[in-house]
């Protein structure tokens, strides 16, 4: 693992694993289910458009959960990890803890609960810290929805996250299955000679010829530990040269 360069970059691939610590479920539940409700209901256009009433108090109730989280140990060691390294997380996640931890750099592929956009027009976006109503609208006179990606919607973001993982020294996966796509091609733009580290309790199949180390922990436990090892060896190559 070459920690030669001044700050190696290191891309963070986030799942829901890395905010479970904090208190916020798992958006995919068993049988398909989002927390009692079919995807098709809640997580897509043609849901919106049969119960908007539904899908916005579906997104409330979800954001005043996460505004009742709080980071955890993983989320604050990955602001650490920012000391002597170039670090830019990829999350598929759609709270704001990384935020709220200190993170600098962050791409969120699936969108952000704390925004909201028009629903005529995906570019018009406005920060959202309290509940979105039927009646809400942006200033192109339109309903605003949640700023989410709902399934059958492009993920704008892939592109610019597969050109970082594409420059990364170190890749590190936290929490994620890696089984929802296009977030989970993601993987296959990293450069052969780069280590992946993965942080999960669970096995995780990885279908790639790069070296694989397999933290099994949770989030708020394996990070931090990760974190200090990588530090402890920046910290060694940089007194041996």
């Amino acid at each position: 693992m070459a920690l030669d360069s001044p700050q190696p970059k290191i891309v963070v691939l986030t799942g829901a694993g890395v905010s479970a610590d904090s208190g916020i479920q798992t958006f995919r539940g068993a049988g398909g289910l989002w927390e009692g409700h079919d995807v098709t209901e809640v997580a897509s256009p043609e849901g919106f458009a049969a119960n908007p009433e539904l899908v916005l108090r579906f997104y409330n109730e979800r954001r005043a959960q996460m505004k009742a989280c709080e980071p955890n140990a993983g989320h604050l060691a990955l602001v650490e990890l920012e000391q002597a390294f170039d670090v830019l997380i990829v999350t598929q996640n759609v709270d704001n803890l990384h935020e709220r931890a200190g993170s600098s750099a962050i791409i969120h592929l699936h969108g952000e609960l704390s925004k909201a956009r028009s629903v005529k027009n995906e570019h018009l976006v406005v920060d959202m810290e309290g509940d979105i109503q039927l009646g809400d609208l942006g200033e192109d006179g339109e309903q605003l929805r949640p700023h989410i990606v709902w399934f059958g919607e492009a993920v704008p973001e892939i592109y610019r996250a597969a050109e970082q993982m594409a420059q990364a020294d170190i890749i590190i996966i936290i929490g994620t299955s890696l089984a929802v796509y296009p977030a989970a091609g993601l993987v296959d733009y990293a450069q052969p000679s780069v280590p992946i580290f993965v942080v999960d309790p669970n096995e995780v199949p990885m279908y790639t010829a790069n070296e694989v180390i397999h933290i099994q922990e949770k989030g708020a436990v394996g990070v931090p530990k990760l974190v200090q090892e990588l530090l402890s060896a920046k910290d060694s190559e940089s007194s041996s040269s």
